[in-house]
């Protein structure tokens, strides 16, 4: 997770592929959340997941040299706290709603940025863009409601999770642009540990009864986690590390504006693994939904002057 400042572009068609490669992976171990939740406390699987990733990044680190302090700290910690805390509310979603509707909820986050950018930068956009934002946000609503339901508390957490997630890409362009991505991906990862310990000590001074399976990942203070659940946990570590690595080197071999609009490809796969692995069923209003989310997206990456990646 980081800014990168992409070389010249000279190998477009292997970054897409990078790209989507990353996209399936996430989509994939997403969806298996909700498998972790039947056994597990959401504030346990993020202390367990960062401990395993925070040792394969040091590892990994120290092997290639790689740089893991920041030359700012302030500036890391903020953005590591906001990302967070966005991602904390997207898994705690996970185990209660498709995985499609979380990822549908959790990419408006380009559309806050755009609106963000306008208030607090003053930037200028055109009539494109806001018709994308429009679009999006019609998108967003046919996901979250495929069957024409009311909208849950649960449906919500997305979407401000997208909103965090937008403060947090405008922090990595404004605030972390002298980090590298190994440095970020650190703080990130240290900051989603400690929510996870935070979520820990709340729950050990004020108990309160867990519903049992996914309705309680995020009041269960310590489950007996099933083999299932600790290997999608590793799953989940390996993965979100190796998915990243793929989406550094596509920025770095290809131009971001081109690669930026491949990261929305999350929506399909995770669509596609949850359809097959789950038979997590999707209607045709929200595969329209997922497709106005897909155009919005592609049109504010296109319109947006190099946009930085956040992952």
């Amino acid at each position: 997770m980081g800014r990168m400042t992409p070389l010249a572009p000279h190998l477009p068609r292997r970054a897409a592929m990078l790209i989507l490669a990353a996209m399936a992976i996430m989509g994939l171990v997403d969806n298996f959340v909700r498998v972790i939740a039947e056994t597990a406390g959401l504030w346990q699987f993020q202390v367990i997941r960062s401990a395993m990733a925070i040792t394969l990044l040091v590892g990994v680190a120290r092997w290639r040299g790689w740089r893991l302090r920041p030359r700012r700290w302030a500036p890391v910690i903020a953005r590591s706290a906001v990302l967070s805390v966005g991602l904390v509310l997207y898994f705690a979603a996970l185990a209660v709603i498709p995985v499609s509707e979380a990822v549908a909820g959790l990419f408006t986050a380009p559309i806050w940025v755009m609106l963000l950018s306008v208030v607090v930068y003053r930037q200028r956009i055109g009539a494109l863009r806001i018709g994308a934002a429009v679009l999006g946000f019609a998108g967003v609503l046919l996901v979250l409601r495929p069957d024409g339901g009311d909208a849950s508390g649960m449906t919500l957490l997305p979407l401000i999770s997208g909103v965090l997630y937008a403060l947090a890409a405008l922090a990595t362009r404004e605030w972390c642009g002298g980090e590298t991505a190994q440095t970020l991906l650190m703080g990130f990862f240290t900051a989603m540990g400690l929510w996870g310990l935070v979520g820990l000590g709340v729950l050990s001074l004020i108990p309160v009864e867990d519903p049992p399976g996914p309705d309680g990942f995020a009041l269960r203070l310590w489950g007996q986690m099933a083999p299932a659940a600790w290997f999608w946990t590793g799953a989940q570590a390996v993965g979100s590390l190796i998915a990243v690595g793929m989406i550094i080197r596509a920025y770095q071999i290809a131009e971001a504006s081109y690669v930026a609009v491949f990261e929305y490809a999350l929506l399909i796969f995770a669509a596609l693994w949850g359809f097959l692995l789950l038979g997590q069923h999707i209607d045709g209003w929200a595969l329209a939904g997922i497709a106005a989310i897909l155009g919005s997206g592609a049109v504010i990456a296109l319109r947006a002057p190099r946009p930085d990646p956040v992952s």
